[in-house]
């Protein structure tokens, strides 16, 4: 078993996912990367490992409980024993773009599509981290990667499935915060801001080593860092 640092970034194929673990694989961690599509995610930590990266790379579709009790017994099995759980597999199933059922407009959007939303985005977290919570090390982090758009203080039109989902999924890290607390697990929502990746688009404000940075971050807090709490760039946000 591996004596560095274990941490697991899911959606770590492209995009923010894959910048978080490149991030943590400089920093010392040994990083496994877990991606819905295994071709995509070979690709993925073939560039890991190019770049230095001690890294594997795990199948998983956040939305099937048998691939999450799968990725824990993998886990457990091969390392033991994990220290930092990055749950950063997310969609947006709505777009200005599509037909009625997949629009942005609540008016028009199909409640499945928002199911969908729901069943990546929310549950997905939720699957994850109760299959990996018995192999998370004692003092251990799990970083939920949210949004602005969840924030309910400030929330807007449009993108309903998006923005519940996220909202539900900050409810979520706060729950769990609680749920882990006597094991010194920190948990906690991070927004990485409007980036540029193939979810935020090319006119996004921000690169995508920004937002991945305050990923890195929480992944990475001491053992007296917060928990519970929504962040962006090691700041806190309202929720």
């Amino acid at each position: 078993m591996s004596v560095q640092p274990i941490a697991i970034v899911t959606g770590g194929n492209r995009g923010l996912g894959l910048e978080t673990a490149r991030q943590l694989g400089q920093l010392g961690y040994h990083v496994v990367i877990t991606s819905r599509d295994p071709q995509r995610g070979e690709q993925a930590l073939s560039t890991l490992r190019a770049g230095g990266a001690s890294a594997d790379m795990q199948a998983l579709d956040v939305t099937r409980d048998e691939d999450a009790s799968a990725l824990a017994r993998w886990a457990a099995e091969k390392h033991g024993a994990v220290d930092a759980l990055v749950n950063n597999a997310g969609i947006m199933a709505e777009s200005g773009r599509n037909p009625p059922e997949r629009s942005s407009d609540p008016l028009q959007v199909a409640p499945a599509t928002v199911m969908q939303a729901f069943d990546v985005n929310t549950v997905g977290a939720l699957r994850v981290i109760q299959a990996l919570a018995p192999h998370i090390r004692r003092h251990g982090r799990i970083v939920n990667v949210s949004s602005g758009l969840g924030a309910l203080h400030d929330m807007g039109a449009g993108y309903l499935g998006y923005r519940a989902s996220k909202a539900a999924l900050n409810a979520l890290t706060r729950v769990m915060a609680h749920a882990l607390a006597d094991r010194g697990v920190l948990v906690n929502a991070v927004c990485p801001g409007w980036v540029r990746t193939d979810l935020g688009g090319t006119n996004a404000v921000r690169s995508v080593e920004q937002g991945a940075a305050g990923i890195v971050w929480a992944a990475t807090l001491p053992e007296n860092g917060p928990s519970g709490g929504f962040f962006r760039d090691g700041e806190p946000i309202l929720w």
